[in-house]
């Protein structure tokens, strides 16, 4: 079995466009390559949307190793977010199936395609990291001004959550009651037998 079944994927951010045009570009270059097509999958979905059912059919290929190669016009294409994209790169790598952007000439089968990705993937670490670096600055700000941080604390009568369970109540049911959540009844509860 050669390795040249590839799955086309093509994304376009409103019903005014059309994905036509990426996927013949596409098919195209898969014919120049030999790769023999197995799925062509569009979604029309913004770059922030989580729905894009067409995508996850693709990954479904990808996973079960019914694909080699997963091609894309451009690489925005495919994630919503530098972190998505990183994930889903990793993803396809950990199953052995390379991804090719077709605009953007990166073949991750290739030694350099592959650095590229490791480019991309530090890239997705140093935004993670100025995330929590910001959050982290910004909850000591907050301390600094006096704002407390973290749930109010809750008022909890173990005596009554006893009662309660000693009448024979779920823990669901003295949740309900008493507006605690159900792992604050059962801690509770248990503390107390």
């Amino acid at each position: 079995m050669a390795d040249n079944r590839c799955a086309i994927y093509a994304r376009c951010s409103t019903d005014l466009q059309n994905p036509d045009m990426q996927v013949s570009e596409l098919a195209e270059y898969a014919s120049r390559r030999g790769f023999e097509i197995v799925g062509i999958f569009t979604d029309i979905a913004s770059g922030s949307s989580d729905d894009r059912p067409e995508l996850n059919k693709a990954l479904s290929l990808a996973r079960h190793r019914k694909i080699d190669s997963l091609l894309v016009w451009k690489v925005d294409r495919l994630g919503r977010s530098l972190r998505h994209l990183v994930n889903t790169i990793s993803e396809l790598e950990a199953v052995g199936v390379s991804f090719i952007s077709l605009k953007d000439s990166l073949d991750f089968s290739t030694p350099a395609g592959r650095l590229m990705f490791n480019v991309i993937a530090a890239m997705g670490q140093f935004e993670r990291d100025l995330i929590r670096e910001r959050v982290k600055s910004g909850m000591a700000n907050a301390k600094r001004k006096g704002i407390k941080l973290g749930r109010r604390a809750v008022s909890v009568n173990a005596a009554e959550i006893q009662r309660l369970r000693s009448e024979g109540l779920s823990f669901e049911a003295i949740s309900r009651q008493t507006g605690l959540s159900v792992g604050t009844v059962f801690r509770i509860a248990h503390r107390a037998a």
